[in-house]
């Protein structure tokens, strides 16, 4: 009896389980019966039925369970909700870029192919969710968004505050937006943008040689200076 009991317990435990692993996330089951083809499309389907007030929860339970049945499949999971509910696009960027840090550029130049208008979210909530890869995903973005410089060089600056100098002066210094990959490399070399020396002075006359017979005669012993 006393076996049959702790059997009995053990499979409530494993059912209490899996069926708390399911109620987790809810969408894991909905996405895995589709074909892998239709995966994207189903996942946008998903946030964009959801309440307003939902659609964020939702965004990150979807990605989540999107890339339990098909991690390869993030980037394009990702452009389908950035596509059907722009608004979420840095969201879903995120949470996949966190959950597939290697696949990070891509998964932000599909959310920003696909809702340019969210570019700056885009890449600020991807650096902030891979901050290693920060440099990258810019230089990603920028590939396929060449116009938006200033909201890719802005969106590193709004994720890492101790690089706003550095951007601001490259933003600022020229005639014309600089292109994010220079500024990439100088933000790598210098992260906390360049060191202002202290200013110089000039001699107040010309400086000439001074010749050792003009000095006059040392005494034995030395000169006999005061002491201070």
């Amino acid at each position: 009896m006393k076996t049959i009991a702790v059997f009995a317990v053990s499979l409530m435990c494993l059912t209490g389980l899996a069926i708390s692993a399911s109620a987790a996330n809810p969408y894991k089951a909905a996405l895995s019966s589709v074909a892998a083809a239709e995966l994207p499309a189903k996942a946008a389907s998903l946030v964009k039925e959801a309440k307003a007030a939902d659609q964020k929860a939702t965004t990150i339970s979807v990605v989540k369970a999107g890339l339990a049945v098909n991690s390869a499949a993030a980037p394009s999971i990702v452009g389908a909700i950035a596509r059907a509910v722009p608004s979420m696009a840095s969201v879903a960027a995120a949470t996949a870029a966190k959950e597939q840090p290697k696949q990070a550029s891509v998964i932000a130049m599909a959310a920003a192919s696909a809702a340019p208008s969210e570019i700056r979210q885009i890449v600020s909530a991807v650096c902030l969710a891979v901050p290693s890869e920060y440099a990258n995903v810019a230089n990603a973005v920028a590939q396929v968004a060449p116009t938006a410089n200033r909201e890719i060089l802005t969106a590193v600056s709004d994720a890492f505050p101790v690089l706003k100098s550095t951007v601001d002066l490259a933003l600022a210094g020229n005639d014309k937006l600089p292109a994010v990959g220079p500024v990439m490399a100088q933000l790598i070399t210098n992260p906390r943008g360049p060191t202002v020396a202290a200013p110089y002075i000039p001699l107040g006359s010309t400086p000439a040689n001074v010749n050792p017979g003009d000095s006059g005669t040392v005494p034995p012993g030395g000169r006999n200076y005061a002491a201070p």
